[in-house]
């Protein structure tokens, strides 16, 4: 049996690392933000390459309170994907601005640039790349659809602790980046958790007041705001578990390098890590027809799978008075349809992509 992900046994192994942190938590008797969770955020800026890091309740609070913090609100336009988490579009919403989507790469499943580009109007108040799956978006060209016309870009890193692109850190790439640290990402929590990263000093005040009531002195409320704060276990736990992510993406991107050498040899093609990018693979995805009878087969077969994203956003019945129907976004409407996710996680057994594979190919006929 190769399960899809198995989140117990990392969190065995580090247990006694993890007890140690809750029982500083539980002596300090700082359960919303306190020491543990600026121990984390001073950690994970320098993971980021930032000068800032704001912990939050959750990614979706992350992108959430990143929008507030530019005053983004109603009338106002934020292009988004509509291959992604719903979590990207829904936060436009909840501060009443309009989610304007633009198709993806089919090679990388990030946001098209030149989409991107047609896509923008004296409206647009931000652009939310995603790095899907661990893969930074193609940033450049982004930036130069996005800078002429003083449009902020927020990054949606929740897939992508430590990526890169040129060599720069995700959540270093824009004005500000928006992580997840939900159970199952790189870098996980052991419940909610999410964060913000910026480099501009005046933003991360904001974030820091938007997050807690806008209060820098107890009762003293300079903002109408939200509570957001990240929980002191959390930041505990994730200060715990920083330590090893590199370790982490390396075990991940040496499991990427045996499936991108034994997939072509069952017939399927490995996906792509585009040039100059680190893809840190949080989701491992390739492209099957017939999908459905696959992943039966190979359940079968005692393989994991998930199938990832199976509805495009824009054909969600919650946005639907947005007016788009089927086709209006064909690259994200394919990859929908056709993208199965096989097992990937730090600890997974060195020939488990061999058998993977394997496992494939004869479901495949090939």
């Amino acid at each position: 049996m190769i399960p899809f992900i198995d989140l117990k046994v990392q969190n065995d192994a580090l247990r006694p690392e993890i007890e140690a942190a809750l029982g500083r938590v539980l002596d300090q008797g700082a359960f919303a933000l306190g020491p543990e969770v600026a121990a984390f955020e001073e950690a994970f800026a320098q993971v980021c390459g930032v000068p800032h890091a704001i912990g939050v309740s959750s990614g979706t609070a992350a992108l959430h309170l990143a929008m507030a913090a530019l005053d983004i609100g109603p009338g106002d336009e934020v292009i988004v994907p509509p291959f992604t988490f719903i979590a990207t579009a829904s936060a436009v919403r909840y501060l009443g601005a309009k989610p304007v989507f633009a198709d993806i790469d089919p090679a990388t499943y990030c946001i098209d640039p030149e989409a991107v580009a047609a896509a923008l109007t004296p409206r647009t108040r931000a652009i939310i790349p995603v790095h899907l799956f661990g893969q930074p978006a193609d940033m450049a060209p982004l930036r130069a659809v996005a800078d002429p016309a003083g449009v902020p870009i927020i990054e949606d890193s929740a897939q992508a602790h430590a990526a890169e692109y040129r060599e720069q850190r995700t959540g270093g790439l824009g004005t500000m980046g928006c992580f997840s640290f939900y159970p199952t990402k790189n870098l996980g929590a052991m419940g909610e958790g999410g964060l913000i990263t910026t480099a501009d000093d005046a933003l991360a005040r904001k974030l820091r007041l938007l997050r807690d009531w806008g209060a820098e002195e107890k009762y003293v409320h300079s903002m109408l705001a939200y509570n957001a704060r990240m929980e002191g276990f959390q930041g505990a736990i994730l200060g715990a578990k920083v330590q090893h992510l590199e370790r982490w993406t390396e075990m991940r991107r040496a499991h990427a390098a045996r499936y991108a050498k034994v997939l072509p040899e069952a017939g399927i093609s490995a996906p792509l890590e585009a040039a100059e990018r680190r893809h840190v693979y949080h989701v491992y995805n390739v492209r099957v027809r017939e999908r459905d009878r696959v992943q039966a087969a190979l359940r079968e077969r005692g393989i994991g799978s998930a199938i990832v994203y199976p509805r495009a956003l824009h054909l969600q019945p919650v946005f639907a008075d947005l007016g788009h129907g089927p086709g209006a976004f064909p690259e994200a409407e394919r990859a929908a349809a056709e993208v199965l996710a096989l097992p990937m996680y730090p600890e997974m057994a060195e020939d488990a992509p061999d058998r993977v594979a394997e496992a494939l190919a004869e479901v495949l006929g090939r």
